[in-house]
């Protein structure tokens, strides 16, 4: 069965958790996509903050409550993620979540030391692998995306390969090139999703949101425009390619520890 993506591309409120709902919901409203799944970028609330004490929300806080309404909304998951805080501990985690009100999540691995974000927050020990009309998911955030081993598709285990993030222009070339490789090693279509416009640290976004085929071409590339794009994905069209190039039953058997 096909997939139908909708991403959403755009500048983000500083640390302003209740601002950026609105303006996600209003984006949504204007366009009232036909669509399966809508992702959204990575700490899309607050913009890539280090400020997880002051911001970030209880597990079941007021993003996931709107996330959960907005799903039920248009009849699609909704993902993307938000700083949580649970115990003493603070994550960037990635929401998935469902129409029905369900949901599962990921705590990125990755934490990007150059900001310092592996002081402010806990890394995730575990990957997320989720169903959706019968194609298997697995969504990362941000940083993961510069370690293959972690986003390898072991034994191919899914079909679609999902980014969020807040990447910078300055590792624009790099966000573009890395995308393609994870769809070239992995046999499968990967989204990539970041924002525009500068953060409150004055780091500029230039967005370059994309969807990649599993032979490593764009099927969709955003320029630095805010913008709501949506594509449907074949999955007969991915399992004709994996069945002509089977590169996957070559790939060395591993185990992460």
């Amino acid at each position: 069965m096909d997939l139908r993506i909708t991403i959403i591309q755009t500048a983000l409120h500083w640390q302003d958790a209740s601002a950026n709902r609105k303006m996600f919901s209003e984006k949504l409203a204007a366009t009232a996509p036909t669509t399966d799944l809508i992702v959204l970028p990575e700490m899309f609330t607050t913009g890539f903050s280090m400020d997880a004490a002051g911001l970030a929300e209880n597990a079941d806080g007021p993003t996931l409550q709107w996330m959960k309404e907005e799903a039920a909304r248009y009849s699609a998951v909704l993902t993307g993620s938000v700083m949580v805080k649970e115990g003493e501990q603070f994550y960037n985690r990635l929401y998935w979540v469902r129409p029905d009100g369900t949901y599962e999540h990921y705590d990125k691995r990755h934490l990007f030391r150059m900001a310092k974000e592996h002081h402010s927050y806990t890394p995730g020990k575990e990957k997320l692998l989720v169903e959706l009309k019968g194609w298997s998911v697995c969504p990362l955030v941000c940083y993961d995306l510069r370690f293959p081993v972690w986003s390898r598709n072991v034994g191919g285990q899914y079909d679609l390969l999902l980014y969020v993030a807040n990447w910078p222009k300055p590792r624009a070339n790099a966000w573009s090139t890395l995308l393609q490789a994870r769809a070239i090693e992995n046999l499968s279509y990967v989204v990539g999703v970041n924002r525009v416009g500068t953060d409150g640290n004055g780091h500029p976004y230039t967005g370059g949101s994309a969807i990649i085929h599993p032979k490593g071409y764009k099927l969709l590339e955003t320029s630095e425009a805010e913008g709501i794009h949506t594509l449907t994905l074949s999955k007969q069209e991915l399992t004709d390619f994996r069945e002509a190039f089977p590169a996957h039953l070559d790939a060395d058997v591993f185990t992460l520890n």
